[in-house]
C-alpha cells in the first residue's frame, strides 16, 4: 500500500512537472501574442470563469475519487449517478449564463468586452464537467499514469492551437484572440477524455441496472461534493468580488482605472502566477493523499492516517521553502525570462515568504476531506473569504495601491492554514 501511494505521488509529480512546463510555455506564448491589453481582459474574466467551472464540475472529481477508493459501491454506478448530477447542473448553469452574461459584463465588471468572453467561458463548461468525472474515477482507482498522460496531451493540444490558430484571431482583434484562447479549452478537454477512454478496463461487465441512476448513490456523491463545492464556491465568490471591491475603492480614493487594471493584471498574471508555479508538486501529493486517507480512515487505521498526513506535510513544507526562496532571490530574472517584463516584482518580494505556508494549505484540506470533514473546510473557507474581503476593503482606503490586496492575501493564508492544522491535531488526539 505504501509503495502504491509513493508510486502514485511520483507519477503525479513527474507528470505534473511536464504538464506545468507545457503550461508555462503556453502562457509565455499567449501573453506575448495578446499583449498587455489581452492579459488585462483575460485577468478580468478569470474570477468569473473560475466560479463557473467550480459550479459546473460540482467537486465531483473529489467525491468520485473518495467513493471509488472506499469500494462500497460499483464504480460504474457512481459514475452514472454523477453524470445525472452533471447534466442537471450544467443545463441550469448554461441557461443562467446566456441570460445573465450581459448584466455581469455591463453592470458588475463594467466592461462591455467581457460579455463575449463570458459566453465563450460558458460554452466550455460541459466539456470540463465530463472530463472531471473521468478524472475522479482514475484518482479513486489510484491509476495516475492515465491522468498524467491526459494532462500532457491536453496541454499539447492547447499549445498547437495557440501557435497555429491564435495569431489568426489576434489579427482580427485582441478581444477575438482572448475569446479564441478560452474556446481552445473545448478541444483540449475532448482530447483529455479520449486519452482516458484508452485506459478504461475492457473486461468490465456493465449491465443496464448499473447505468441507471441510483438515488442512494447520488446522495452519497452529493454528501461529499456539496460541502466541498460549497467551500470552493465561497472561495471563488471571494475571487469574483475581489476586482470589484478593489476597483471601486481605489477609484474612490483617487487612483486611475488604467493604473488599477495594469497593476491588478501584473499581480494576477505575473506575481501570483510565478509564486504558484511549483504548486503542481504539492497538488500531486494532495491528490494522491485523498484516497489514501479515506481508505485508512475507513479501516480505522489511525497509524497510517497520521503517517500519510505527516509525510505529505513535511514534503510540502520543504518544497514550499525551497521554491519560495528561489523565486524571491531570482524574481526579476524569472519574470523577464518567462514574460519579458519585471512588472509584479515588488509584489513577489512581499508575498514570497508567506507562500511557504501557502503550500501547506492543499495537503491540510485534502486530509480533512479524507477524514470526512469537508463541512469544516467549507466553514473555514467562508470565514477566510469574509476576512480577506474585509481586510482588502479596509486597507484599500489607505492609498497604498494594490498592497491592500496583498495584505488581505497574507491574512487569509495564515488564518486558513493555522486553523486547518489545529483542527487536524484535535482530530488525531480525540478520534484516532
Amino acid at each position: 500500500m505504501k509503495n502504491k501511494f509513493l508510486s502514485s505521488t511520483i507519477i503525479l509529480i513527474l507528470g505534473g512537472f511536464i504538464t506545468r512546463i507545457l503550461g508555462f510555455v503556453i502562457k509565455i506564448v499567449y501573453t506575448r501574442m495578446i499583449l498587455e491589453e489581452g492579459v488585462s481582459l483575460h485577468s478580468l474574466v478569470m474570477p468569473t470563469y473560475s466560479l463557473l467551472v467550480t459550479i459546473s464540475s460540482l467537486a465531483l472529481p473529489l467525491a468520485i475519487s473518495k467513493l471509488v477508493a472506499e469500494e462500497k459501491t460499483r464504480s460504474i454506478k457512481i459514475i452514472s449517478s454523477s453524470v445525472v448530477i452533471i447534466i442537471f447542473v450544467n443545463i441550469i448553469l448554461l441557461v443562467t449564463m446566456f441570460l445573465g452574461s450581459k448584466f455581469i459584463a455591463f453592470h458588475l465588471l463594467k466592461n462591455p468586452n467581457v460579455y463575449i468572453l463570458l459566453l465563450a467561458c460558458t460554452l466550455t463548461l460541459p466539456f470540463i464537467s465530463i472530463s472531471s468525472i473521468v478524472k475522479g474515477y482514475f484518482f479513486g482507482k489510484q491509476r495516475m499514469f492515465p491522468y498524467t498522460l491526459s494532462n500532457a496531451i491536453e496541454q499539447i493540444v492547447r499549445l498547437i492551437l495557440i501557435l497555429f490558430c491564435l495569431p489568426y484571431f489576434v489579427k482580427k482583434s485582441v478581444l477575438w484572440g482572448v475569446c479564441a484562447l478560452i474556446l481552445f479549452n473545448i478541444a483540449s478537454e475532448i482530447s483529455s477524455v479520449l486519452v482516458f477512454l484508452f485506459f478504461i478496463p475492457r473486461n468490465a461487465v456493465i449491465t443496464k441496472q448499473d447505468l441507471k441512476p441510483n438515488k442512494y448513490t447520488i446522495k452519497d456523491v452529493l454528501d461529499v461534493s456539496l460541502p466541498t463545492v460549497s467551500s470552493r464556491f465561497i472561495g471563488n465568490i471571494g475571487f469574483f468580488f475581489e476586482p470589484i471591491i478593489l476597483t471601486n475603492i481605489l477609484l474612490y480614493v483617487g487612483y486611475s482605472n488604467e493604473f488599477i487594471m495594469l497593476e491588478y493584471g501584473a499581480y494576477n498574471a505575473y506575481s501570483i502566477a510565478l509564486l504558484t508555479m511549483p504548486s503542481f508538486f504539492v497538488g500531486a501529493i494532495s491528490s494522491a493523499l485523498i484516497p489514501e486517507i479515506s481508505k485508512f480512515h475507513e479501516q480505522k487505521n489511525s497509524i497510517m492516517v497520521k503517517r500519510r498526513f505527516y509525510q505529505a506535510l513535511k514534503i510540502s513544507f520543504l518544497l514550499g521553502l525551497f521554491f519560495s526562496l528561489f523565486i524571491l532571490l531570482f524574481k526579476d530574472k524569472l519574470l523577464w525570462i518567462l514574460y519579458h517584463t519585471k512588472s509584479g516584482s515588488n509584489y513577489i518580494k512581499v508575498l514570497a515568504p508567506i507562500f511557504v505556508l501557502f503550500y501547506l494549505e492543499s495537503p491540510l484540506i485534502s486530509t480533512l476531506q479524507g477524514l470526512g470533514l469537508a463541512k469544516f473546510t467549507m466553514k473555514i473557507t467562508l470565514i477566510g473569504v469574509v476576512l480577506k474581503n474585509i481586510v482588502l476593503a479596509f486597507f484599500s482606503f489607505f492609498h497604498i495601491g494594490i498592497y491592500g490586496l496583498i495584505i488581505s492575501e497574507i491574512v487569509n493564508i495564515i488564518f486558513v492554514v493555522g486553523t486547518n492544522f489545529y483542527k487536524i491535531q484535535k482530530v488525531f488526539k480525540k478520534q484516532l
